[in-house]
This record gives structure tokens, sequence and C-alpha cells, in this order.
């Protein structure tokens, strides 16, 4: 499976794991769907045609993709069904728009229980397979991405796969040190536990998929869960955790970090990163290691989370690091998660540019946070843009030439406070503009005349700054208030609310509506509104709105580009919003009515890049980084690797040279400012700023 898990917290939607509330009895029996699943299916479909932000068409174009979603959820791999198997179901393919409709889920169920047989022959193969001696020196390669690959016309083709998938995992095993026959024990462990995921799997999860499938060919962003999913989900927001401070969600085989909480032990270390895996686990400092591949997200977290002040110990592998990449080593103290310490930090840096002396006002924001409760109370609250003003005023006192502030990995928050914390910098005016479903255009505005900082002032940004850090990021350009330097912006220009199904399917009124009812206020969850012995129908997440630029310009897919693009080995199409296949599109509106309130032109901005690019031209270092990165690029598009011990351990150490280059581009709490070049070109930059400035 793959994109079905989430254990809490992230501003990048993805889909959530199931809470096992019981100990379930295993079996390989066929899964049926319930009167339940057929009401809401029915709902769900009619629902999201009402209210979603896109007005799509329930058609046999939708009903196409929907199915395609479906198979690849269930084999993305292409490693279990035939080609004849999978010609078998095409007889559904067009007729999934009216089984949405109708509530019919039948053919998903028709499906899974195929590919729960499949499997359960399949595992007796692999552990037959592992019973015998592995072959080190076959001149064999491993296709390692096969969701394109054509499907295997018979049970032998599929052989020879899993033949090439088990000695390819034996390969990595052997290179990262381990024993013939502890890669072997290892192996046997991980496939018992593949199999033990399977048989976990209940009728409800099925459903969860396969409405997922339907949501996720809508747009991204929007998802179901079913109760035991929404019930834990809700648990786990209200209740301070302990642990490490990670979003984690299942992604094909693995245990992937979605999203790094601020104020959590992972990142305030400074070294893991978004869409790394996690590939094996230990507890304490001598505790063994667990692999945990293929394990389901919601066993892994047992893992994982503990008491504060224990030690947790995580194997970590990038998820584009090439196959054969030995795993980085992290040791961790688990801590409860304080989203209070998640605060923007300041410091002063002074720097010798072109043999001048500057004094630079560093501001570092990992995320947009607003105490709203206190500030309803009216009483004094803590915020992004209260602590940034202080910083501000603090580095006017203290005489700094410019100001730089880092937004690297800052997936957003607080709309309101993007709003305010662009206030600071210029006069009253329109900051962002929000379209409903219904086409009605908003604008948000700062109504605030003082401006707390006028001087020279750039941003800096890269393919993980999202959401509101777009919208700050988008005005101070548009204003030409700053220069924006690092790379696009991850894209994500829409809005989601969170929908309670309860309070529509367990009202006769609301029901009998199919889905016609008013969407406002679904942002809340339905806590003790009297349904206590009523069915639980889970929660619905769907896209209602779209953020622009006041230029009329949309932040989706497109993000915000910078003014000057740093080196960087990753295409923005393949890392954010635009990665997504059925993303919500690029659009514009009107231009809001707006000054500019900054001295930064295209002529500035070529000189500062001129002398930018003079840099990656003669600076050794700089010349070295940008002949590695483009090495790196090369090797993470490759998709096919050699099954020969000796060829691969050359490969694995051509690739842990390069991913050295990519750490050096990456931002780590953990470093110094010395060896994070994006910070140390950026601050180069604005020394350049300044002295043009004056």
């Amino acid at each position: 499976m793959k994109k079905t898990l989430l254990t809490w917290l992230g501003s990048v939607a993805v889909f959530f794991a199931v809470a096992q509330s019981e100990t379930p009895k295993y079996s390989y029996s066929d899964l049926e769907p319930t009167a339940a699943q057929t009401k809401v299916q029915a709902f769900v479909t009619q629902f999201l045609n009402n209210y979603h932000y896109s007005k799509f068409s329930i058609d046999d174009s939708l009903s196409a993709k929907v199915w395609k979603s479906y198979i690849d959820n269930v084999d993305g791999s292409r490693a279990y069904f035939t080609e004849s198997e999978i010609k078998g179901f095409d007889k559904y393919q067009y007729k999934i728009d009216e089984s949405l409709l109708s509530g019919d889920v039948d053919p998903a169920f028709e499906v899974f229980n195929l590919y729960r047989k499949k499997y359960k022959d399949r595992h007796a193969y692999i552990k037959n397979l592992l019973s015998k001696p592995l072959d080190y020196t076959t001149n064999d390669t491993y296709e390692v991405n096969r969701s394109k690959a054509p499907w295997a016309k018979t049970e032998a083709e599929l052989d020879k796969i899993w033949d090439k998938i088990i000695l390819s995992q034996a390969l990595s095993l052997k290179l990262g040190g381990s024993s013939d026959s502890a890669i072997v024990a290892t192996l046997n462990k991980r496939y018992d536990m593949y199999e033990t995921r399977v048989l976990k799997w209940r009728s409800e999860d099925v459903f969860q998929t396969f409405v997922n499938s339907f949501t996720e060919s809508i747009d991204p962003h929007t998802s179901y869960m079913i109760p035991s999913t929404a019930a834990q989900f809700n648990i786990e927001m209200s209740q301070s955790l302990e642990g490490i401070g990670a979003t984690l969600q299942n992604e094909g085989d693995f245990v992937m970090i979605k999203e790094i909480i601020p104020g959590g032990p992972l990142f305030k270390s400074g070294q893991g990163n978004k869409n790394d895996y996690i590939v094996a686990v230990a507890q304490g400092d001598e505790g063994e290691y667990q692999d945990i591949i293929g394990w389901l997200t919601d066993d892994a977290v047992k893992l994982i989370r503990g008491k504060k002040g224990t030690i947790v110990r995580l194997k970590l592998l990038a998820s584009d690091a090439p196959a054969g990449t030995e795993p980085r080593i992290l040791r961790l103290e688990r801590e409860k998660i304080k989203l209070e310490e998640a605060v923007a930090q300041s410091k002063i840096i002074d720097i010798k540019h072109d043999k001048k002396d500057y004094k630079i006002g560093l501001v570092e924001i990992p995320m947009f946070y607003r105490d709203f409760e206190d500030a309803r109370k009216g009483g004094d609250f803590q915020s992004t843009t209260k602590d940034v003003k202080k910083f501000l005023l603090d580095f006017k006192e203290k005489g700094v030439d410019g100001v730089l502030i880092d937004l690297r990995n800052n997936g957003g928050g607080s709309l309101t406070e993007a709003i305010n914390l662009t206030g600071l910098f210029i006069s009253e005016g329109p900051v962002v503009q929000r379209r409903s479903s219904r086409q009605k255009v908003d604008v948000e505005y700062d109504t605030e005349k003082e401006v707390v900082y006028s001087g020279p002032l750039m941003i800096l940004q890269n393919r993980f700054s999202a959401s509101a850090s777009e919208i700050f990021a988008g005005a101070i350009q548009d204003y030409k208030r700053g220069v924006i330097v690092g790379e696009r912006s991850y894209g994500k220009g829409t809005v989601q609310q969170l929908v309670d199904l309860d309070q529509f399917l367990n009202s006769p009124r609301s029901a009998s509506r199919s889905g016609r009812g008013s969407v406002a206020g679904t942002g809340n969850a339905a806590v003790g509104v009297g349904f206590e012995n009523k069915e639980r129908y889970g929660q619905l997440k769907l896209t209602t709105e779209k953020f622009y630029r006041i230029t009329g310009n949309s932040t989706q897919l497109k993000g915000v580009e910078p003014d000057i693009q740093l080196p960087s080995p990753f295409d923005p199409d393949e890392m954010g919003e635009s990665s997504q296949p059925t993303a919500l599109p690029y659009d514009q509106v009107d231009q809001s009515e707006y000054i500019k309130q900054g001295n930064i032109t295209d002529k500035l901005i070529n000189k500062l890049n001129f002398r930018f690019q003079s840099r990656l031209k003669t600076d050794p270092n700089l010349k070295d980084l940008v002949e590695e990165l483009e090495e790196y690029k090369i090797l993470k598009e490759k998709n096919e690797y050699s099954l020969n011990y000796e060829i691969r351990k050359k490969e694995k150490e051509d690739s842990e040279k390069n991913r050295k280059a990519v750490k050096k581009i990456s931002k780590s709490n953990g470093s110094s400012s010395d060896d994070d070049v994006y910070l140390t070109e950026s601050e180069k930059i604005l020394c350049d700023l300044i002295s043009n400035s004056k």
C-alpha cells in the first residue's frame, strides 16, 4: 500500500493510519463491505461534488482516474498481479462513476481479496527463496521504480521480478555490513511482518483506501478517515505527546517522515529531513536495531515513541538516495513536544565581504504561530509578529546593515501572522487574496501604517517553504520590498476544511439532503452533540479555497520563484505541489490595488545575480559544489542498478560522495552557519544588496 497513514499534525495533507482498538483475528478469508460504507461512499461523492473547490464531473473520465489510483494503491510496484488479472478488472474502469454515486464498493473488495490471495502465495515463494544461497556475482540489474513497468504476463515472470527484489534488498544489507546469516534472518522477519500487515487489514481499511483513491483523484489534499482513524487523530491532536516530533506515513514499503514538528527533538537535532525513510529503530544506547521496512506506521510508532528522557536510535535513508546508500544513524532523547519552543529566533552576524565589514540581523522562523486563545482574551499573547518586531527593534538599536529572514522548511501556520508580519515591512495595503468555491474573492489587508523596518531585506526559502511562508514571501516580493533567494517554494495555494460526517449522516434532515446542506462551520469536529448511540462515519477533509498574491497570480503549483536561484539538484516540479498529478491548476484573479513600497528593481536584481554568478565561477568551493550537485542529479535519476556485489559497492561509494554535496545545502540546526552554504551565500548576496542600496 502507499499513502495510507499519518500519526499526527502536518501542514501538507496525507492519508491516515488505522488505529487498532482491539486485537483482531487474522485470516486470509475474503473481506466484505458494510451497509454503513455504502452509505458513506454515496454521501461523500455527492458532498464533494457540491462543495469541493474544484467543480468536477462524475463521468467516465473520473471513473478511469479513480480506478487507476486504486490499482496503484493496491499494487503500485506491479509485483503481485499479472497482466491478465488486470485486464480482468478492466470491466470496472468506466463503471466506477456509477458505483461512487450508488455507494457500490464491491469492485474494490474484489481486487483487494485477490491481492490477499496473491500475497499468500508470494510469501511462500519468498520464504522458499530465502532458504537457498543468494548469488551476489550475477550480472542482472534491478529496476527500482516499477510504477510504469509493464505488468508481468505470467507467474513465472513475477517470480523473476521477486528474485531481483530479494537480491537487491540482500545486497543493501550486505553493503551495510550484515553477515549472510543475518541477512536471511532480517529478510525473513521483514516478510513475516509484511504478511502480518496484509492479514491485519479489515473491511474498513479497504474502504478507506478506495474512498481515498477517489478523493486523491480530485486533489491531493482531500481525504477521508474511517471512524477509528478519525478518533485516534482527534485524541492525538488534543494530547501532549512524548516522542521525537515527526509526522509519519507509509510510502510504499517504508515509514516516511512527512513533516518535522517544530519544537520536537528531531527538529532541534537538525539531522532529519522531510521525506526521509526510517528503516530501523533501536532502544537506548545499547539496544539492537529492529528493521521496520514493511511495517505499518502505527506499529512503527510503538517503537519510536516512548517516555520522556529515554533514548531512541534511528537509521534514516533519504527517499531520493540512490540504491545502496548507507542509512544515517541518529540518536535522539525523547521529550514532550513543546510547540512553544518552535518560535522565531534571532542573532546578529558580523561578516566581512569585499573587504568591508557588515552587521546582519538574522531571523529564523520555523512556523507562523499565534496563541489564538490568549488573543481572544485580549491580553498579552505570543505570536510570530510580536517576536519578530522585538528583534527588528533590537537590530535597529544595534545598527544592523540589513535583515535576513530564514523561511527554509517553514510549512506555514497562521494566515493572520503571515499578514501581520508583512505589515512590519510595508505601510498598510493588501497582502493576499482568497477565492472560494463560489468564485467570490476576498482581499486580506495589513491595516497598520507603521513600518517597523525599512532597510535592506532578504528572504531565504527552499522547496519546503509552504502556505503562509509563500504568502509572506510573495507579498514582500510583490511590494518590491525585499529580495527572495534560494529554491522555488512548495506551491501549496489551497485551503482545507474538516467535516465530521456524523453531523450529517446521523441527522435525518441532513442525510435526506444527500450532502446538499451548508458546509459553513465544518472546520470544527462535532464533540458531544448527542450521537453517543449512533453509527460513526468518520471525517472528510476537503479543499474549499485558493490563495492568490496581490498581483492576481496564484501560489498554487508555481509557488514563489526566487529572485536569485541558489544551486540545487532538485527540479522544482519533482518535489513540491506540482509533483502531485491531481494538484489543482495554477490560475489568476484580478490584481489588487496596491502601491510598490520598496526599491527592488529588475536592474538591481540583475546586478546582484551577476555578482553571485561570478562567485559560482570563481570560488573553488562553490565550483566543486555545483559539479557535485550535477553529478548527484544524474545519479538520483538512475532507476536501474546492478545486482553484482562489486559493482553495487562502487555505486554506493559514488552515491555517498554526492550525498555530502546535498547535505551542504540542507538547513541544519545542529551545524554552524559556516557549514550552511545557502545561509552563507545569502549573507553575501545581502551584503551586495546593502552596498548597492547605499
